[in-house]
């Protein structure tokens, strides 16, 4: 059964069985707190059981699978701050998914610390590979795992109605009672591997599929290929050689040699393409990158991020490098920096007049330089607020130039004065400055004025939502008191086609403004022009960039809704990427395409200066075409417990948001279903009418109703409307993280049509 390693090969692999012998190594979380634990990969070869050295039974685990990636030596704040004390090749990381902090260890020797680093590459490598039959037999192990309270490889009843507890079951216990006898093949009383995976597949035997599947049957026992063929046609509205798609898929997911001789494909092979790429809801065509990237930057939406340094709230949350690493990992194209004066001559990064912890500029520009084209090679932007003098602005310029080398963009690409902002194709592999400019692109630098090099340096924080009623005299105050503060030509020198400036109207954009002009705003200062001139802030957009950042009010690090400045074209919409809920879950749905590269193509309306769109009157426009859009929740499958109350079992509905122009914004539900995680049935059908489905976004979410307080979230998913399948489709659900919670998914049916848009 996979619960022993999931056909990993451990004899012969030293480095596995070193760890499954267990080592005593230092964890580290500051240059004070080192403390030994002891560590052992358990059996299951996907476990890490680790405890203190001292008297006790208490001791913790983590999942393999929890695990992204390991980094070797001194590569994360807290093993710099001890390397003088303990060499690179004895120290590593482990990185886990989502939010969750780092684990920083210290082994005794450094052939110990390799041989649970390539160790551990080897068990995620393993894991990346496994198919989707294997991961299931995982999950079914880990599960055998937790009920076997006396670890002698059976589950008597007792153990296995704990365990339904456990998995989100409610059963009859006369029903779990005869499952149990069913699969008890060796009369023992008892459950063994096989037994238990057979007792779990009656469990979970998708009667909803089945239904389907018999539908489309001759025989109901197999699909014979012009069978699927049919269904791929009829219900799944494949469009191309659905001959060769249903020959492709019997080839992939049919496990029966027999049935793929006889060009058919079995129930099981059927439920497999159902929980496949192919079955789910988000068309696998868009996931790579199927956009023409050819186009001027201010033609596409960026994915971009707020006080990028912060890991938590704004006033006294820790500053750290590993925010600008999340955030790049998750496809991030554009990162802020705030600059202020350090000791030493040396620049840091923090979030002014607070509390917030500090880190080195230089160090914000090593990271960009090892990460920035990890996930997409497509251009990074670095937004700078900069508070710094003129000399350690000389500092920066210098870090930029010799850390970035010729990543950093420090001239137009060919030498000559553009006259539009080039693509991302075009950018590729750079790295561009947004900043305060001396001068324009037209103008010679060398001939520079001693007098154009004062200039407000700082563009944005230092006077967040000074244009709120109540805070007008502080503005007029702090405005006053601000000084014009000098700009080094050197740092001007870095920036080309990101000039930030302060915007005055969309009037006077439109007369005086040139292309490579950023202007930012606060949230509501981008909400009140959205408000008043919708139209204008679109043409605004269509030509040049624009920035849009949480109030200063939002010092818990909390999100806006960001899709209705998206609406508006805005390009840089730039969120806390610190902060897990719907901001987010947009900000990924919505980048989830095209690659995940950080860049999406805005629709043409938006895009040409002529045409004029207003997205509180989307059917104003020209080619406009509601469509309709039919979503038939029919079931959900092992949805995980959220309440860890003993034997509570959650009462799950579903939510479907629509996420769009204000036309669009709607939201609906299904009934709950009392006691049932584990396998809830719903057939609930919920309808929504799509004006714009070119800015639409579809959120799925889960949750466990309550009818005193709050619902607790369970999970969810959220992809652009353009990128939906229709049919019969799994939903994967995911964490408020935005990791995955295999196997949790949900099973629909979608339909969309046109309306008459007349």
């Amino acid at each position: 059964m996979a619960s022993t390693g999931s056909g990993l090969r451990v004899q012969g692999d030293d480095n596995l069985q070193s760890m499954l012998v267990g080592a005593v190594m230092r964890k580290i979380k500051s240059r004070t707190w080192k403390k030994q634990r002891y560590f052992k990969l358990q059996e299951d070869c996907m476990t890490i059981w680790y405890k203190s050295k001292k008297a006790g039974n208490t001791h913790s685990t983590f999942s393999v699978s929890d695990v992204e990636a390991v980094r070797e030596g001194h590569q994360s704040e807290i093993l710099l701050s001890i390397a003088d004390e303990f060499p690179p090749n004895r120290c590593f990381t482990l990185v886990f998914r989502g939010r969750r902090g780092n684990l920083d260890l210290v082994a005794e020797s450094a052939d110990e610390a390799q041989s649970w680093i390539q160790g551990m590459r080897k068990l995620i490598e393993n894991l990346e590979n496994m198919g989707e039959r294997e991961k299931l037999d995982q999950w079914i192990g880990d599960w055998f795992k937790k009920a076997d309270k006396n670890n002698d490889g059976r589950m008597n009843f007792k153990e296995v109605q704990d365990l339904l507890k456990m998995m989100n079951v409610d059963m009859n216990e006369h029903h779990a009672h005869r499952l149990f006898t069913m699969a008890d093949k060796s009369q023992s009383g008892t459950l063994e591997d096989d037994e238990f995976v057979l007792f779990y597949k009656m469990l979970t035997q998708r009667e909803d599929v089945l239904r389907v599947f018999q539908d489309y049957s001759g025989d109901g026992q197999k699909l014979s290929q012009s069978n699927l063929e049919e269904f791929l046609r009829e219900e799944q509205l494949e469009g191309g050689n659905v001959q060769q798609y249903a020959e492709r898929l019997i080839d992939l997911y049919e496990p029966s040699d027999t049935a793929k001789m006889m060009n058919a494909m079995t129930f099981d092979g059927f439920l497999m393409y159902l929980g496949s790429a192919e079955g789910s809801i988000f068309n696998p065509r868009q996931r790579g990158i199927f956009q023409d990237m050819s186009q001027p930057l201010c033609h596409y939406i960026i994915s971009s991020s707020h006080n990028t340094y912060l890991m938590e709230d704004q006033l006294r949350g820790q500053s750290s490098v590993e925010g600008y690493i999340r955030a790049l990992k998750r496809g991030c194209r554009c990162v802020e920096v705030d600059c202020w004066d350090g000791a030493n001559g040396e620049p840091i990064v923090y979030h002014g007049h607070t509390f917030t912890s500090k880190i080195l500029f230089k160090d914000v520009v090593n990271v960009l330089n090892n990460y920035a084209f990890k996930v997409s090679e497509y251009p990074v932007i670095l937004s700078m607020e900069n508070h710094c003098s003129v000399e350690q602005q000389r500092v920066m310029a210098q870090h930029l130039n010799s850390i970035l080398g010729n990543k950093l963009l420090k001239n137009t690409l060919d030498g000559k004065v553009p006259i539009s902002l080039p693509s991302p194709q075009d950018l590729k592999g750079k790295i561009l400055l947004k900043a305060k400019k001396i001068g324009g692109l037209e103008e010679s630098l060398n001939e520079v004025s001693e007098d154009s090099l004062t200039a407000e340096v700082s563009d944005e924080e230092d006077v967040a939502d000074i244009d709120e009623d109540n805070l007008h005299r502080e503005s007029i105050r702090r405005k006053a008191k601000k000084s014009k503060q000098r700009l080094s030509k050197e740092l001007s020198d870095c920036v080309v086609y990101c000039k930030s400036v302060r915007f005055n109207s969309f009037k006077h954009s439109r007369i005086h403004s040139k292309f490579y002009e950023v202007s930012s705003f606060t949230e509501s200062k981008a909400r009140k022009h959205l408000r008043d001139a919708g139209t204008e802030f679109v043409h605004h957009n269509s030509r040049q960039l624009t920035r849009v950042y949480p109030s200063g009010f939002r010092t818990d690090s909390s999100n806006f809704n960001p899709q209705e400045m998206w609406n508006a074209g805005c390009q840089f919409v730039a969120l806390n990427f610190q902060t897990a809920g719907e901001g987010m879950d947009l900000n990924d749905g919505l980048f989830s395409q095209n690659g995940h590269c950080g860049y999406i193509l805005k629709p043409d309306f938006m895009r040409q200066g002529e045409r004029r769109f207003d997205p509180e009157a989307p059917q104003d426009r020209d080619n406009y075409q509601p469509l309709s859009l039919t979503i038939q929740v029919i079931s959900g499958q092992q949805l995980p417990k959220v309440n860890i109350k003993e034997g509570s079992i959650v009462d799950p509905l579903v939510r479907v948001e629509i996420h769009g122009v204000p036309l669009d914004q709607a939201k609906q539900e299904t009934r709950y279903i009392e006691n049932n995680g584990f396998n809830p049935v719903w057939y609930d059908t919920l309808r929504f009418t799509i004006h714009t489905p070119e800015l639409a976004l579809v959120r799925f979410v889960v949750e466990d109703y309550d009818k005193t307080s709050k619902n607790d979230f369970i999970g969810q998913y959220t992809l652009p409307f353009s990128c939906i399948q229709q049919g019969f489709r799994h939903i994967h659900l995911l964490s408020k993280d935005g990791t995955s919670i295999h196997p949790s998914s949900l099973f629909v049916h979608i339909k969309i049509t046109e309306l008459d848009g007349s």
